[in-house]
């Protein structure tokens, strides 16, 4: 059962990110807020999550939830400062981008930058713990899936569509066929 907060603050925001394995495309984030009562039957960790399920949550969480948003880095922006750094530049676009600002970060994983002015604890598998975190990881995962797809129609080799720009077989293969795009990580080893 996930719990409602780690610090019993009511403006407490969760933050997690999707795509800092894949090979292309850009990292996001997502921060919530949510009320202490918030806690649809399926919200859970994004991945063990269905697609289904996801997409049924996130329209819940963007209904009901005091606040939220969602905010990405760039490929460009991945190479320029690396995958770790720009997860952190995607959470605190996130932040910023919030209606209300927070009292308390809770953030998934062991590190994070500080955002200034706002305190913040790190939790390792936080979204599997928490609602807010678990929140903010199915808006990570679903607008950056509808991203990858939207990516796909422009791009249809490399198989986004299904493996989200991760590294599948199918997704190297096409790299190694048709070469990288500009959606890709060059700072990755690709193949």
């Amino acid at each position: 059962m996930l719990l409602a907060s780690h610090t019993g603050q009511r403006l407490e925001a969760g933050l997690d990110e999707a795509g800092r394995g894949c090979l292309a495309g850009p990292v996001f984030a997502a921060a919530v807020i949510l009320p202490p009562d918030f806690a649809p039957a399926y919200l859970n960790d994004s991945k063990q999550m269905t697609a289904k399920r996801r997409e049924a949550v996130r329209a819940e969480i963007c209904r009901e939830a005091v606040t939220w948003a969602v905010a990405e880095a760039s490929p460009e922006e991945i190479a320029a400062v690396n995958i770790e750094q720009a997860s952190y530049l995607a959470m605190h676009r996130a932040v910023a981008a919030l209606d209300t600002t927070p009292t308390h970060l809770i953030v998934d994983g062991k590190r994070f930058r500080p955002y200034a002015g706002i305190d913040y604890s790190c939790l390792i598998g936080g979204d599997g713990r928490y609602r807010s975190i678990a929140a903010a990881s199915v808006l990570a995962k679903t607008f950056r899936d509808e991203r990858m797809r939207e990516l796909a129609a422009e791009f249809p080799f490399y198989g986004w569509e299904q493996n989200a720009g991760y590294p599948t077989v199918r997704h190297r293969d096409a790299i190694r066929t048709h070469g990288p795009t500009v959606h890709h990580r060059m700072g990755f080893r690709l193949l």
